[in-house]
C-alpha cells in the first residue's frame, strides 16, 4: 500500500466542518480555530457558564461527582462535525485531536493531585461490533499520554443495549440507562478509593455518565469526575 493510499484510509480528503481540501487531519486548522469553546466564567464544579450566583446546573449530577469538563458547545458546526466524523463516519483518527483540546481544560487543584484513571463510557457489545470501536475509549486512550494516567476499560461494562439516546427526553434518558451498567469483583479493589475521571464524547444530560459514575461509585470509588469534548446546549443557552 503506497503512503497516499494509508492516508486515505485514516484522514478524508476534505475537511469534514467545511469541505475545503486538505492533506492529512479531519478538520482543518482554519475550521478548529472556530470551535465554539464553553465561555467563561463557569461553575467551578460542573464547568457550565456562570449564570447567577448559585449554579443551576449542578442539580444534575450525583453528590460524589466532584467535577464536570467540557470543550465546546454541541450542537455546533465544527464541534459537531468533530463529534460525528468520530462517532458515526469511522474517522478515528480524529480521536487525538480532540483529546489534545480535551486535555487543555482546567481542573481544580484537588482533582489534578487525586486523579488516578481515565474510564471511558462503555458501550453495549452489539453497539460496539456495529460501529467496530467505542468512541469514548479511543479518546480516553488518546487523553492518557497527556494526561499522563492509565486507562481502566475493563473497570466497568455496559451490560445491556439500551438504544440510542438522541430523541428520549431527560427523563426518558435516565430510565432508559438505569442499571445497565456493572462493574466486575475482579476489578473492585482496584477501584477503592479511587478519583476516577469518566471520558465520553459529549455530555447531553448527564444520564449515561450519571449511570457509570453511580456503578463505580456502589463498586468502591471515592469520587468521580467527568470529561467530554462536547456539552449540550441548555434552552436558556
Amino acid at each position: 500500500m503506497t503512503a497516499t493510499a494509508a492516508l486515505d484510509l485514516l484522514f478524508p480528503r476534505a475537511c469534514v466542518a467545511c469541505d475545503s481540501s486538505m492533506n492529512d487531519g479531519v478538520i482543518c486548522g482554519v475550521c478548529w480555530s472556530q470551535l465554539a469553546l464553553l465561555p467563561s466564567p463557569r461553575c467551578e464544579r460542573c464547568g457550565h457558564p456562570a449564570l447567577a450566583p448559585t449554579c443551576a446546573y449542578c442539580a444534575a449530577f450525583p453528590p460524589w461527582v466532584r467535577a464536570v469538563r467540557s470543550v465546546c458547545w454541541i450542537p455546533d458546526t465544527v464541534g459537531g462535525a468533530a463529534v460525528a466524523a468520530l462517532k458515526y463516519d469511522g474517522w478515528t483518527a480524529i480521536a487525538d485531536a480532540m483529546a489534545v483540546r480535551m486535555a487543555r481544560v482546567h481542573w481544580p487543584a484537588d482533582v489534578i493531585a487525586e486523579r488516578t484513571a481515565l474510564v471511558p463510557v462503555p458501550l453495549a457489545r452489539t453497539r460496539r461490533r456495529e460501529r467496530g470501536y467505542n468512541q469514548a475509549e479511543l479518546l480516553a486512550h488518546a487523553l492518557a499520554p497527556k494526561l499522563g494516567l492509565p486507562v481502566w476499560d475493563d473497570a466497568v461494562s455496559r451490560d445491556r443495549h439500551t438504544g440510542t439516546q438522541t430523541r428520549l427526553t431527560p427523563s426518558e434518558r435516565s430510565t432508559n440507562v438505569h442499571q445497565a451498567f456493572r462493574v466486575s469483583d475482579t476489578v473492585r479493589g482496584r477501584l477503592a478509593g479511587a478519583h476516577l475521571i469518566v471520558v465520553d464524547d459529549v455530555l447531553t444530560t448527564g444520564s449515561t455518565l450519571n449511570a457509570t459514575a453511580g456503578a463505580l461509585f456502589g463498586a468502591g470509588a471515592r469520587i468521580v469526575s467527568y470529561l467530554t469534548f462536547g456539552r449540550a446546549r441548555s434552552a436558556t443557552d
